[in-house]
């Protein structure tokens, strides 16, 4: 089968990782896969195998006003549709509400099968007015919209027939290294690990504000990851004086090396679609501690089991359920025994098992 996936780009991110781990899955089978960007390559962080066709178009770039953008998203389409005329898949699918829109404007025509993959909660991140209108129109031409939780599906189906809705999680993958192999930077004694990218929906301000007020100085905090929140957490770090013991050291190539040296694992987001680093954490044999915000912790953890949830931005009940942790090694370690069990629930074969059934019904 010939399978074409389009995103922004391959750079640090849930769907980038995504892309990349179901593109090196179907090529590993033998399927002819083309991974689709609008950016060059030189922004690519993850791995492809080199089975893997790339198209870098090299076209993401800012826009200076409304009608700049406008021929900008022109000729994204019209490269889009160049390459899949001449490369002919025999389905789409597009990462994001923007790809999806333009890869099913640009197949408009062409007979191709496009697949609408859908990676945030449209409550928390709503298009604009243009934009919005476009996804709600384009979107009925769709073969399919995949959703990562019941919940998101419940929302989709407000707009969408319910015929054209799939929910299909995320894969879970890590990376099995040597576990002697060194750290790629300074870690700490004993620490509480964090990790996505450095943007306010991750809620790193209120890890940072939740990690003072526990009073344990002989613990330290590493979030892992890069983004333009970068100088206001520098800033927080400095105000609530953790500037020996809250670690921004940016994106390393291998988390599970850290991952497994850590003693905590928090994800703080505000919001989320279905968090790849929550799962990471777990499949490392962590115990994590997690907002149980929308959409995704509570599809992951059970709570009390394999992981604990605490009320959306409740700094306090964060601060509590993280000294808690700190305090009692046994809790720690019972989690961590049955954490890795989240890959029974979100192994890769598993997950793209959903998506060859979903490919084989489109086509």
């Amino acid at each position: 089968m010939k399978i074409a996936m389009g995103i922004s780009s391959l750079g640090g991110g849930g769907a980038e990782r995504v892309i990349s781990i179901m593109a090196n899955h179907w090529a590993g089978k033998g399927e002819d896969v083309t991974v689709i960007t609008l950016a060059s390559e030189e922004k690519d962080v993850y791995f492809l195998d080199d089975r893997v066709r790339r198209a870098a178009f090299d076209l993401e770039k800012d826009s200076k006003g409304a009608w700049d953008a406008m021929k900008n998203n022109l000729l994204r389409i019209l490269y889009l549709r160049k390459m899949l005329r001449s490369n002919r898949p025999d389905v789409v699918i597009g990462f994001s509400e923007h790809m999806s829109v333009m890869m099913l404007l640009a197949t408009f025509g062409l007979s191709i099968p496009v697949i609408v993959f859908e990676h945030t909660d449209p409550r928390q991140a709503p298009l604009d007015r243009f934009w919005g209108f476009l996804r709600r129109w384009s979107y009925f031409r769709a073969k399919g919209i995949v959703l990562l939780t019941e919940e998101l599906k419940g929302v989709a189906a407000q707009n969408w027939p319910e015929k054209l809705l799939h929910v299909i999680p995320n894969p879970a993958v890590v990376v099995e290294n040597d576990k002697d192999a060194p750290p790629p930077i300074y870690l700490p004694p004993r620490f509480i690990v964090a990790m996505g990218r450095l943007v306010p929906l991750k809620g790193f301000d209120m890890l940072l504000e939740a990690f003072s007020r526990c009073g344990r100085d002989d613990w330290s905090l590493v979030i892992l990851g890069e983004g333009e929140d970068r100088p206001r957490l520098e800033q927080l770090i400095k105000t609530l004086n953790l500037d020996q013991r809250a670690l921004l050291p940016g994106r390393v190539a291998e988390p599970s090396l850290i991952l497994r040296r850590a003693d905590i694992f928090v994800l703080s987001s505000r919001y989320e679609g279905f968090p790849m680093a929550l799962v990471e954490a777990m499949a490392c044999g962590l115990a994590v501690l997690s907002f149980d915000c929308p959409t995704g912790p509570s599809d992951i953890i059970r709570d009390g089991e394999d992981g604990i949830l605490v009320p959306p931005e409740d700094v306090s009940a964060l601060v509590e359920a993280m000294t808690r942790l700190m305090s009692d090694e046994g809790e720690r370690r019972q989690l961590a025994a049955r954490a890795p069990e989240v890959m029974e629930r979100f192994c890769v074969e598993k997950v793209m098992g959903q998506w060859d059934r979903l490919l084989a019904s489109v086509r």
